[in-house]
This record gives structure tokens, C-alpha cells and sequence, in this order.
């Protein structure tokens, strides 16, 4: 796995570190999230990616409460079925592959901060992270795992068509599905799913949440970054 230098992360962090604290002084006051993190980034004069982070990072904490209680760790998911936001989950961890920061949020979910959805395209790290996903799935003896995939994306098919090869490697019960509407199928599907995604969207909306890459950080012993 690639590496970007620690220096420049902690260099990164503590200029983010004074604007984060004022944001969640902010949101602690009712104040609006995109209100608050622009009044303060304006004031700090933060360039747009850091203004993207802290985007990202920042939650407000009655949300965070909620959330939080919903996110089950990855050793309590053995005999249950998981259904997994393909390319949310897939996306960050190839983040982590390619030595981009992946940061853990106020929420307690570990997101990335680089942007990618539309312009994805499938290489050799999307296998690599296939072949994690599926791994920690295994691992944790998942019952029944549904992995659903945004048809409007590049070449979806041929991933779905990856990841089914992996699946039966590993003689995983699933199956892999394009949608057009991935979103809605993650909102409304069985309750009886525990969801694998790092989208608040659809966090606030389920009942059961698993956050897979902050399972394969834990496993391997990789590195997410907090701003406290």
C-alpha cells in the first residue's frame, strides 16, 4: 500500500484542528452545518479542500448520537445478512490502496475525502479492493451478503461481474445487482439487512449500519486520521 508522508498529514491536521472545534461550537448552538463551516473557513481562509474535509469529517452531534447507535462492529455481523453500498464502500478503500487520508468522522464512520463517483473506472487497485471486501465479508461468516451497484456508473457490469467471481471463490452466499436507483433500494430493503455504507443519507435512514473499511483498517492495522 502507498503512503503519503505522515508530516504533511499532521501539518494537515493542525490547521483543520482550531476551524473543526469552532464548526462543532457552532453546531452545538443549532447553527446550520453548511452555514457554520463556510463562516468559519471564510474566517480562517481555508482553501476548498480543506473546506471539503471538513465537510466530511464534521456532524452534527445530535446526528452523530444517532448514528453511532446504529453502527455495529464488524465482529457482531457473524450469521447475519449484509447489504453493501458497492460503490461507496469499494470507493474508499481504494483510497486507502492508493495511500490517500481516510478519516474518521464525528459520526464514528471512517470516510475519504477525494471526490471520486462519477469518474471512477475500474483497474487493478478496484480488484484489490473487491478481493478485501469479500475477504472481511468471509471472514466474519456473513449469512447472506447483497451488494448493490449504481448502473449509471462506468462499466458497473463489469465490476458486478469481478466481484461475483470473488464471491464464488470464497463460496460466499449473494449475489451482486445494478441499479438505477441504488440509493432508494438501500433505503427500502429488507429491515432485516444490516447496511455497509458510510452514507449519512442513508445511515439516517436504516435501521443497522457495518462500516467495512473501518473493518479492514482494524484487520490489517492500517491508519485512519481523526481531527479532534
Amino acid at each position: 500500500m502507498q503512503t503519503i508522508s505522515q508530516e504533511t498529514v499532521i501539518s494537515l491536521i493542525d490547521k483543520l484542528t482550531s476551524p473543526a472545534r469552532d464548526i462543532r461550537y457552532l453546531l452545538e448552538r443549532g447553527y446550520p452545518k453548511t452555514s457554520a463551516i463556510r463562516f468559519v473557513s471564510d474566517h480562517y481562509r481555508l482553501d476548498k479542500n480543506k473546506r471539503h474535509i471538513l465537510s466530511r469529517v464534521i456532524v452534527p452531534p445530535k446526528t452523530a448520537v444517532v448514528r453511532k447507535r446504529k453502527r455495529l462492529n464488524y465482529k457482531e455481523i457473524s450469521g447475519k445478512k449484509i447489504l453493501v453500498d458497492g460503490y461507496n464502500v469499494l470507493i474508499a478503500i481504494e483510497s486507502m490502496l492508493i495511500g490517500h487520508t481516510l478519516w474518521i468522522c464525528d459520526d464514528g464512520f471512517v470516510r475519504d475525502t477525494r471526490g471520486v463517483f462519477r469518474s471512477h473506472s475500474n483497474t487493478d487497485i478496484t480488484i484489490e479492493a473487491v478481493k478485501h471486501i469479500c475477504f472481511i465479508l468471509s471472514k466474519c461468516n456473513v449469512s447472506f451478503v447483497k451488494i448493490l451497484l449504481d448502473s449509471q456508473m462506468s462499466k458497473s457490469g463489469e465490476l458486478a461481474e469481478i466481484i461475483r467471481r470473488e464471491i464464488a471463490q470464497l463460496s460466499l452466499q449473494g449475489e451482486v445487482l445494478t441499479s438505477a436507483h441504488s440509493d432508494f433500494d438501500l433505503k427500502h430493503d429488507d429491515p432485516e439487512y444490516v447496511v455497509a455504507t458510510a452514507d449519512g443519507v442513508i445511515i439516517d435512514v436504516v435501521e443497522k449500519v457495518i462500516d467495512l473499511p473501518a473493518a479492514i483498517i482494524e484487520e490489517k492495522g492500517w491508519r485512519a486520521e481523526r481531527i479532534i
